[in-house]
């Protein structure tokens, strides 16, 4: 064998050169670090089709909801100042506090601290008689369809921990969201649209995220709400090209992509590439027909609160998440920020609910009259609570041990409370529900065992709740 030049080895190696320079580049997006293998839970062909990873999937047992609606309201929103109303903070309201702060706890702006009574007046609402504050006077009209978890706790008082917490069930890790597991455990029912869409988020890509799971199950993030015909999501439509030059233009890009899945053999990576071309074609005729409200009637439009201020935004938001959910999408989220009030809450809690209250109600009104409430999962909440005791003489510490959410439809009970917090709304005393047990009942409520739903990784199965979670049987209907 004749020795080779320098020259001859460069001509010889490049193309390995670039592969090991793709698979660095690769190695740092946790989407294509790691080889991914089938899930045991779907292993008849029929549904777990790699070509095919959004197609409905088989439930593991009858659901009893076919889609979720996740209003998340980030910051914290003050659980005895809305759903848990305490006649002893009431009562003793400006007086010193009656336990012991946490050491392991901030305590900025706490310093001779005072309880802080409830900022506004709590009344029963609805038959079943559900406590509520005066300043959310439109939901309370649907109290009777509300199941309002009053111990909910979580591991951490820190926001992006807590929220990373309530999206993905883990703190620390890089793993999906909740979005992303149902979508991969249900596919979705409208092959025209992604199974998860996210609507003006706020908490950062890597709460949505898909993590190790394929790539298609991504939050589809709508960073703007558009108006008239104007799509919110961007780079959705090509005005400049005919359907059929963008059509072929798709065509030669995924006959490279298959050229290459055909090399490898086998690459789920490579297959959400694919599919998730194809899916952002089929999106440019059906997306905007859903994005565009302006064919609403006037009535439904002021249900929402559109068109009128301080509601026209997040009425919006609310529209479309019906609008999506009704077409088919698996897991819809809006978030609407602003709930960390560390000081001036009665003003600023008072500014919340005056925009949310009419487009939340707008938007149970609407699922009820379309017959979608019974089989569709909503969820409020933010990912802590509020501190029965005063920061900065007019608001209110992060509160992780005890907080509320509420549910409606799909599968829960209506017109009940479930959990109980101390006499000032601090801590969760009875029938506390954590993150993890709360994402195995919305992932029960759909009919997946959240012990079932796994994915191979790093050598172990992961699942949405961990090694834990519990489903809260309790409020199931």
């Amino acid at each position: 064998m004749n020795d080779l030049t320098r020259r001859e080895i460069l001509q010889k190696t490049c193309c390995g050169f670039g592969g090991l320079a793709l698979n660095a580049l690769l190695q740092q997006d946790p989407v294509f670090a790691n080889p991914v293998f089938a899930d045991p839970v779907f292993a008849d062909p029929a549904v777990s089709d790699p070509t095919r990873p959004l197609v409905p999937k088989p439930t593991h047992f009858p659901a009893k909801a076919k889609r979720v609606l996740f209003l998340f309201m980030s910051g914290g929103p003050s659980q005895m100042d809305l759903f848990d109303p305490k006649p002893e903070l009431e009562k003793r309201s400006g007086q010193a506090l009656p336990y012991k702060l946490p050491d392991t706890e901030a305590t900025v702006g706490l310093e001779q601290t005072k309880l802080l009574g409830p900022i506004a007046g709590f009344k029963p609402q609805g038959q079943c008689g559900l406590m509520m504050s005066e300043m959310l006077a439109l939901t309370a009209a649907h109290a009777d369809d509300l199941c309002v978890l009053r111990a909910v706790h979580a591991d951490s008082p820190n926001h992006p921990l807590a929220i990373r917490q309530i999206h993905t069930g883990n703190l620390f890790d890089v793993v999906p969201s909740m979005g992303s597991w149902l979508s991969y455990g249900l596919g979705t029912e409208n092959q025209q649209l992604p199974s998860y869409i996210t609507i003006l988020p706020q908490e950062g890509e890597r709460n949505y995220s898909s993590a190790f799971l394929p790539a298609i199950h991504q939050g589809t993030a709508i960073q703007e709400l558009g108006t008239g015909t104007k799509s919110p999501i961007r780079h959705l439509s090509d005005t400049q090209s005919p359907a059929q030059i963008q059509r072929q233009r798709i065509d030669l890009i995924q006959s490279m992509n298959r050229r290459q899945l055909q090399r490898l053999q086998s690459d789920q990576q490579m297959e959400g590439v694919i599919e998730s071309f194809e899916l952002a074609f089929r999106m440019q005729t059906e997306t905007p027909k859903l994005v565009d409200i302006s064919g609403e009637s006037q009535e439904t439009l002021d249900l929402y609160g559109i068109g009128q201020p301080p509601s026209d935004e997040f009425g919006r938001q609310c529209l479309l998440a019906r609008r999506f959910s009704e077409a088919g999408v698996r897991f819809v989220q809006v978030s609407l920020g602003g709930w960390d009030h560390h000081n001036g809450i009665a003003s600023g809690l008072k500014d919340r609910c005056r925009v949310s209250d009419k487009p939340i109600a707008g938007l149970l009104s609407d699922l009820k009259r379309r017959g979608l409430l019974d089989d569709t999962l909503v969820i409020w909440g933010g990912e802590f609570g509020r501190t029965p005791h005063a920061q900065n003489g007019d608001g209110r510490e992060h509160n992780h041990h005890g907080f509320s959410m509420w549910m409606a439809g799909g599968g829960v009970r209506g017109g009940i409370t479930h959990g109980v917090t101390d006499d000032f709304g601090y801590h969760g005393v009875d029938q506390r529900v954590h993150i993890n047990d709360l994402h195995a009942t919305i992932l029960h409520l759909m009919g997946l065992d959240h012990e079932r739903l796994t994915y191979q990784h790093h050598g172990r199965p992961f699942r949405l709740t961990d090694v834990a979670g519990k489903v809260v049987r309790e409020i199931l209907a």
